[in-house]
C-alpha cells in the first residue's frame, strides 16, 4: 500500500474539509479502495499507484473548483468525482448576470441598469469612467470586474489606488509603518474584495503583488501592463496626478476610474482632475463613460433620501 500526501495551499480547509469533515466523508464514498486521513490543511491517502494517481487528479480539480467558486458543496463533488471530461463540471466562471461568486459562494452580480452598463462599458473599451455618488456601487462593482478578469487569467494582476489624505498623500504625520498608514485610505478597497476572495488567497495575492494596493504618487514612473486598474475616488486628483495616471496604460490594460464630483475634498482653488479629465476625453473612441445616480444607491434605503436632500440644497446655490 502506498502513501500520497495531499497539501491544501490558499484554501481554508475547515471551508475546503466542510462542517464536520463532511466532504471528506462524502469523498471517501467514491473511493472506497483508498483510505483517507485529513488533518490540519493535509491530507494523506493510502492505496494502490493506478487508484493513487486518479484520486490526485480528481482532488487537483476540486480544488480548482473551490478556487473559482470560494465553495464546494454535495453537487460539485458528485459532478467533479463522476465526470468523464473537464467540460462535462466545469461552469463557467461568469454565467449571466453573475461578475464573482464571492466568499461563501455569494453572488455578485451587477443590481442595477447604470451598473450593467458599466460592466458592458468595461467589456468594450479599455478604459472606463464611473461616476456618481456613494453608495452607488461603482468602485464595488469595479472590484468584481477586475476580480472577475484576474480569474478568468485575463489579466496577471489588479492594481488599486486612490489619493490619500485629500489629495495632498502627506502621510508622514500618521503613526505606524507604510501599510498601516495607508490602510485606513485603502479600507474600502480591501472590504470590498475580502467579500470575493478568501482570505488566505488575497493575503497571498498582497504578498506575491498580484494584487496591489497603493496610493496614487506610487504610480509615478510605472508602466502598469497586464492589470486591471482601479483609480478610486478620482475627484481629489489634480490635473498633474490626473494626466500621470492615465499615461501610465500599459499593454492589455483595463483602467477603470471611478469617483464623485460632488464630493471633492482638494483645496478651493484647486481644479478637479476628474472634472477636468470628463471634459477633455469625452469624445474619445475606447474610453467610456457612465453617469450613476441616486437610482442606483444599493445600500441602505435611507442614504437615497439623504442623497436627495442634498441634491436638493446644492442645485439652490
Amino acid at each position: 500500500m502506498n502513501e500520497l500526501i495531499l497539501e491544501l495551499s490558499e484554501i481554508n480547509p475547515r471551508e475546503f474539509f466542510g462542517h464536520h469533515n463532511f466532504n471528506i466523508e462524502l469523498i471517501k464514498k467514491y473511493y472506497p479502495q483508498l483510505k483517507l486521513v485529513a488533518r490540519g490543511n493535509k491530507i494523506k491517502v493510502f492505496g494502490d499507484d493506478e487508484r493513487l494517481e486518479e484520486f490526485e487528479q480528481r482532488f487537483e480539480m476540486l480544488t480548482d473548483h473551490f478556487s473559482k467558486f470560494n465553495s464546494l458543496d454535495e453537487n460539485a463533488i458528485e459532478r467533479i468525482l463522476t465526470s468523464q471530461s473537464k467540460a462535462d463540471y466545469d461552469a463557467p466562471i461568469s454565467t449571466g448576470d453573475i461578475l464573482v461568486h464571492g466568499v461563501g459562494g455569494r453572488l455578485i452580480k451587477a443590481q442595477t441598469a447604470n451598473q450593467r452598463k458599466l460592466v458592458q462599458l468595461m467589456n468594450t473599451n479599455d478604459m472606463v469612467f464611473a461616476i456618481g455618488p456613494a453608495g452607488t456601487g461603482k468602485t464595488y462593482t469595479g472590484v468584481a470586474l477586475a476580480v472577475q478578469a484576474l480569474k478568468n487569467k485575463q489579466v496577471r494582476r489588479i492594481i488599486l489606488t486612490r489619493p490619500a489624505v485629500e489629495a495632498g498623500e502627506n502621510l508622514g504625520f500618521l503613526p505606524g509603518d507604510l501599510r498601516e498608514k495607508l490602510d485606513p485610505y485603502m479600507q474600502p478597497l480591501y472590504d470590498a474584495l475580502r467579500d470575493m476572495i478568501a482570505p488566505e488567497k488575497l493575503e497571498s495575492y498582497i504578498e506575491k503583488g498580484t494584487i496591489q494596493i497603493a496610493p496614487l504618487a506610487f504610480m509615478r514612473g510605472r508602466t502598469l501592463d497586464n492589470a486591471f486598474v482601479i483609480l478610486d475616488e478620482a475627484q481629489n486628483t489634480t490635473h498633474p496626478q490626473m494626466k500621470m495616471f492615465l499615461t501610465r496604460m500599459g499593454k492589455n490594460a483595463k483602467f477603470m476610474i471611478t469617483g464623485d464630483p460632488g464630493q471633492v475634498d482638494l483645496p478651493k482653488r484647486a481644479i478637479s482632475g476628474l472634472k477636468e479629465a470628463l471634459l477633455v476625453l469625452k469624445d474619445i473612441k475606447g474610453i467610456g463613460m457612465v453617469f450613476l445616480d441616486d437610482k442606483d444607491v444599493i445600500r441602505h434605503r435611507l442614504v437615497k433620501k439623504v442623497i436627495s436632500a442634498y441634491k436638493a440644497i446644492e442645485n439652490q446655490d
